[in-house]
């Protein structure tokens, strides 16, 4: 090859970056044949004779005008035709689902998937009438929707991490080793994950108690007085006399973290049939859903926020649009509707 030191790699079937187009620019000012440009890239040919033809722009030199290659001409012309690259005809035709699918992204933050799903699944709109949710994607990608990326709080990347399992310095109760497989597998409704959820770094804000079924995703929210075992205990004689002689039928289990206000939880089992099982410590993807759970509040309640200033229905508004919001992994059904069929089987019996 002419350019040993070319850093310039095949790029087979995708367009010609920025790079690319300063290289055509600047090979072109030392006369370089369009021939010998595409071998030095490992283009077509043709790619880089349409690429000139397009970044060519007239200007003036001495007096004299001339036509000259400009990368920057380029990919401007290059960015300005990606978006219209698009199926307009689509975009037309699905014209009133994607209206629909703003507002409802913008005034109750569902998630494009959400939208397409719940479409789909409550038959708001024919198949045809309806763009899938990567197309909804691109186009907010492509700036062609009144909804921007960061109008969607969820779309980011998940850096992964090694699983290191810590052994448990203390024992508060059950370990999460000895939970059946139904729990795991969520074969079963009835087991919950539970968490704390605080505001202000403080000793005297309120803090917020978060369970959430499993199977369901149903979430449930309550203020309590503090990140106590007291206030914890409290929370849970609530759901106790709420549900009453049904109570461990609907939590058949409950799986917490180490944290010091959940040292009391164990003691549940002397008076129901309720099961407690607690995870490894560092060990948050052991109750995942809760977590991901507590990452939708705090769209509503950021860090920081005092608990004690948040009213009981703002809490319940956030309660509420987690267990109306379609889920892909329910089918797009709701929480709230399949939690409302497991308390129908259980109080039918």
């Amino acid at each position: 090859m002419d350019h040993p030191n070319s850093i310039t790699n095949l790029r087979k079937n995708k367009h010609l970056n920025y790079d690319e187009r300063m290289l055509i620019q600047i090979r072109l000012k030392d006369g370089y044949t369009r021939y010998r440009i595409a071998k030095e890239l490992n283009r077509p040919i043709n790619t880089i004779s349409n690429e000139i033809k397009r970044g060519t722009t007239t200007q003036i030199k001495g007096g004299k005008t001339i036509q000259i290659y400009l990368a920057e001409t380029g990919q401007t012309i290059y960015k300005k035709s990606r978006l219209n690259s698009c199926c307009s005809s689509k975009f037309v035709k699905c014209s009133t689902f994607i209206n629909y699918a703003v507002s409802t992204m913008r005034n109750k933050s569902w998630s494009p998937d959400a939208c397409v799903g719940e479409a789909l699944l409550s038959k708001r709109f024919e198949r045809s009438e309806i763009v899938c949710a990567k197309t909804l994607y691109n186009y907010i990608d492509l700036g062609l929707l009144a909804i921007k990326n960061t109008d969607l709080p969820m779309k980011l990347r998940r850096s992964t991490k090694s699983v290191r399992v810590k052994k448990n310095k203390k024992i508060l109760g059950n370990s999460i080793e000895n939970r059946p497989p139904e729990v795991e597998t969520r074969e079963e409704a009835g087991h919950w994950e539970i968490d704390s959820v605080i505001g202000e770094k403080s000793n005297n804000d309120n803090t917020m108690l978060t369970l959430v079924e499993r199977k369901t995703r149903y979430t449930i929210v309550l203020k309590v007085s503090g990140k106590t075992s007291i206030a914890v205990t409290q929370g849970i004689k609530y759901l106790q006399d709420f549900y009453g002689n049904k109570f461990s039928e609907v939590f058949k289990s409950i799986t917490s973290d180490n944290g010091s206000e959940f040292s009391n939880l164990s003691l549940l089992e002397n008076t129901t049939e309720t099961k407690i099982y607690f995870t490894h410590p560092y060990s948050s993807y052991e109750r995942g859903t809760n977590e991901r759970h507590n990452g939708l509040i705090r769209r509503f309640i950021p860090k920081g926020k005092r608990i004690s200033e948040c009213n009981l229905d703002s809490i319940f508004t956030v309660e509420e649009w987690m267990n109306t919001l379609p889920r892909k992994i329910l089918g797009y059904r709701t929480p709230e509707s399949l939690f409302e069929e497991y308390l129908d089987f259980i109080y039918a019996a």
